[in-house]
């Protein structure tokens, strides 16, 4: 460990200060075990990281350019791209396993042709991915100092791009077999602050041609998410190339995880979104069941605000499941997003006010879902001048 008036630091020095490479190529392998199921998930491993870190605290990585590319050795993995088995692959790990990890930075760093398993959503699978395990024992943790979570966590200013599965994912934790009981109720403060990753801040990254989501926040109190850009998220979250996967029961059907948005939280507890873009996210008229840019999945309190959609596949939000409350969509500008505005898939409350739609053509207010929203003082705007709502709404306002 470092320490808060020396963290360890790993960067370029020297004159010039050029931009050191770690291309992984498939090797610098490691045995990734949650030591806990994680709900329908695979959660043990092989994976190859280009670089990774475990219960290391203080730590600041700035300046690197980290690949793992199929291409480069193919002789590493000899499964098929898609193959439901294909290599765990990552460009930045860090997993938290024996306790918190507090204060981690990770900043103006290029990632890029990172070609993990297009399938596996909570392995450590893409650009960037911070994860909590239980310890080897198999037994959670009860007293905070032994729980393990990230705390202080910071991911600024780093391009990423052409990676697979994740762009940039944080907080996964095997905890979230306590946090999660159940799932349909709020979240609880004490129980999120205690087991949750805490003062998560993921701002001003550039995530391009990521294979499934671009950016997300998983089971973190509080998280800011801000000032970042999604740039053609669900690369292969398609009817072609996601044919195969699987989870701890084995082979399953295609369609059970074939979904992906661009930026969104998954079991957070009064996450803001603000100030990010997210464009050309794929490709729900081919396989994902997704698809937005804009995803409140089963979170309590998500604030969406003063963000800008363009031309993705699906609608500009979902309010995913009856985990989904308290959610405010507001002060935002969709343009074009193919299948409409409001996707109320299951959600209890939402309240969406003071944005701005421009629709695309064919595409309707609200997408689907019955369940009620409060939707006020917002303009719609189609330029073929039908304006269409499902008829299976029930909206309370």
């Amino acid at each position: 460990n470092g320490s808060k008036d020396a963290p360890i630091q790993i960067k370029p020095y020297g004159q010039g200060r050029k931009r050191p490479i770690i291309n992984a190529n498939g090797q610098g392998r490691w045995i990734q075990d949650y030591h806990a199921p994680i709900e329908l998930h695979r959660n043990k491993a092989e994976v190859s990281s280009a670089l990774l870190f475990r219960d290391v605290s203080y730590l600041e990585i700035s300046g690197l350019e980290l690949t793992n590319d199929r291409e480069m050795n193919p002789a590493a993995d000899p499964k098929e791209y898609n193959d439901g088995l294909a290599l765990e692959r990552t460009g930045l790990a860090g997993i938290a396993e024996n306790g918190p990890v507090t204060h981690i930075v990770i900043s103006d760093m290029y990632i890029h042709d990172v070609d993990g398993n297009i399938y596996d959503k909570h392995l450590a699978n893409g650009g960037i991915y911070f994860m909590a395990h239980y310890p080897a024992d198999g037994k959670p943790a009860a007293e905070p100092h032994n729980i393990a979570r990230f705390d202080d966590l910071q991911i600024l200013n780093n391009r990423v791009e052409t990676v697979s599965r994740w762009g940039i994912a944080a907080g996964y934790t095997a905890y979230q077999n306590i946090i999660d009981q159940p799932q349909d109720d709020p979240i609880d403060d004490a129980l999120i602050a205690k087991y949750g990753s805490s003062k998560v801040l993921i701002r001003g990254n550039y995530v391009k041609d990521a294979g499934g989501d671009a950016i997300t926040v998983m089971y973190c109190d509080r998280p800011l998410v801000e000032h970042n850009v999604s740039d053609g998220a669900a690369r292969y979250i398609n009817a072609t190339d996601y044919l195969h996967p699987y989870n701890i029961e084995g082979p399953q059907e295609a369609e059970w995880g074939r979904v992906a948005a661009a930026i969104w939280p998954w079991r957070c507890k009064n996450a803001i979104f603000q100030y990010n873009e997210a464009f050309h996210s794929r490709i729900a008229h081919c396989g994902n069941g997704d698809g937005q840019p804009w995803d409140a999945d089963y979170g309590d309190g998500t604030v969406y605000q003063y963000n800008y959609s363009f031309a993705n596949s699906g609608a500009t939000v979902m309010f995913c499941g009856a985990g989904s409350m308290h959610n405010t969509f507001r002060y935002n500008i969709a343009h074009s997003d193919a299948l409409g505005a409001l996707d109320l898939a299951g959600q209890q409350d939402a309240h969406i006010y003071n944005n701005i739609f421009i629709m695309a053509n064919g595409s309707s207010i609200i997408t689907r879902g019955d369940a009620p929203a409060v939707i006020e003082n917002n303009i719609f705007y189609k330029p073929d001048d039908v304006l269409e709502v499902t008829e299976n709404w029930g909206s309370s306002s």
